[in-house]
């Protein structure tokens, strides 16, 4: 078998034609080419969740219409305008007051004896407190009165020898000196009387001072002392403190700017009613009235102080209780008067939905005062205007509406059928 002759691998091989593979596809190109389907499938998706939400829309919005302001009636409650009387309070704290309070302390040296009221007493004017060891006292009482009585006969001796005197001088039996020394004997006399007199007197008053009694009427605190003690006159602390309960009075600030309508009412005689609330406002405690006002403004707080005077029968305030208190500065008579939810505000502007032939008319009003949720109207409207008292956030000027009986919730207002 003969031999393939050498073929040099350099030069093209010349014989049979082969068919070669075509070159595979860049992988760059079928990237870019699944993008473009991506893009194409998100796309057609977008494009149906469009369409299906725009008809849902479509539809509902053809089976429940949206009512708008004016775009249909709006069912309301209302109310009608009242005319009555409307008070005028001036509010503010208060602090009860007791009309007296007595700190009672000791106006003698010595041991106390016995302590004769209870905690929490309520003790009558004259009633015994404390009793101190007035044995010393009473020696130096019992002392002056001999005293006393040793100068008075001196006195009577005097005068009778002065009264022997003039016999004797209007008999010229004794010489015009001798009278006139007499006579200021006597003087003498009487003088030394008067100074046993007031010693006695102040021993007297040492005396009584060691029997202490209560000075008012009222409730005294906690005991403060014992028997044993040694109290001293020099001391400033209490043996016992005493406060009047019944009546008792409350202090409470007025506005410097409501002090000459309350001034007036009160230089004309009228007796100012006041209303005390416990510390919440919500429970009437007593009522009373005003007594007085205090006779300068404190300059810190623009205020000037009064105080009102209540019976406390059933002992309801405690002394420096703070409590809310009301003052009936004056009565509006025949008020034409709304509830305080139908004012609606624009600004500065008040105004109501007055309702007339099932239509709302938007009225300016001037509200005055307002009291309990109730406000009088000075302009705008009379008794018996119907207004509307709920739907706001669907009433316009003009608005047709369906009047209701019963409460419209917030949440469905002026969307529920009567």
């Amino acid at each position: 078998m003969p031999a393939e002759p050498h073929q040099n691998p350099e030069q093209p091989h010349i014989g049979i034609d082969h068919q070669l593979p075509a070159p595979p596809e860049p992988e760059h190109k079928r990237s870019k080419t699944v993008r473009v389907l991506v893009w194409i499938i998100l796309l057609l998706i977008f494009a149906v969740a469009f369409w299906l939400v725009w008809n849902h829309k479509s539809t509902t919005g053809a089976a429940a219409p949206h009512r708008g302001p004016g775009s249909g009636p709006v069912t309301i409650t209302t109310v009608t305008a009242q005319q009555g009387n409307l008070g005028v309070y001036l509010d503010s704290i208060g602090t009860v007051t007791p009309v007296y309070t007595s700190s009672i302390t000791s106006q003698v040296n010595g041991v106390i004896n016995a302590v004769h009221y209870r905690e929490g007493q309520l003790v009558r004017k004259g009633d015994p407190l404390i009793d101190i060891d007035s044995r010393s006292y009473r020696a130096t009482l019992l002392q002056a009165q001999g005293a006393l009585e040793r100068d008075q006969n001196l006195l009577v001796e005097a005068q009778m020898d002065l009264d022997r005197y003039k016999a004797a001088w209007a008999r010229n039996a004794i010489p015009r000196q001798q009278l006139e020394d007499q006579e200021k004997l006597v003087l003498q006399d009487q003088g030394t009387v008067k100074n046993d007199q007031g010693l006695v007197q102040y021993d007297q008053v040492q005396v009584d001072y060691c029997h202490i009694t209560a000075p008012i009427t009222g409730r005294v605190g906690l005991r403060l002392v014992d028997p044993g003690n040694v109290v001293q006159s020099s001391s400033t602390t209490s043996l016992v403190v005493i406060t009047q309960i019944q009546p008792i009075t409350v202090v409470f600030t007025i506005p410097e700017d409501n002090l000459g309508q309350v001034e007036s009412r009160v230089h004309a005689g009228a007796k100012l009613p006041v209303e005390a609330f416990d510390r919440a406002g919500t429970h009437q405690i007593e009522a009373g009235s005003l007594i007085t006002l205090d006779n300068q403004v404190d300059t810190t707080t623009g205020t000037v102080k009064g105080r009102a005077s209540f019976t406390n029968k059933g002992e309801v305030f405690f002394p420096n209780q703070f409590v809310n208190t009301r003052l009936l500065v004056n009565t509006l008579q025949n008020a034409t008067l709304i509830p305080d939810s139908t004012i609606q505000h624009n600004g500065t502007t008040a105004f109501v939905y007055v309702i007339q032939e099932g239509v709302a008319h938007e009225v300016k009003i001037k509200p005055s005062v307002s009291d309990n949720g109730i406000t009088a109207v000075q302009a705008g409207l009379k008794p018996g205007d119907v207004i509307a008292d709920s739907s706001f956030d669907k009433l316009q000027d003009k608005s047709k509406v369906i009047l209701s009986s019963k409460p419209i919730p917030a949440a469905t207002s002026g969307s529920d059928a009567p």
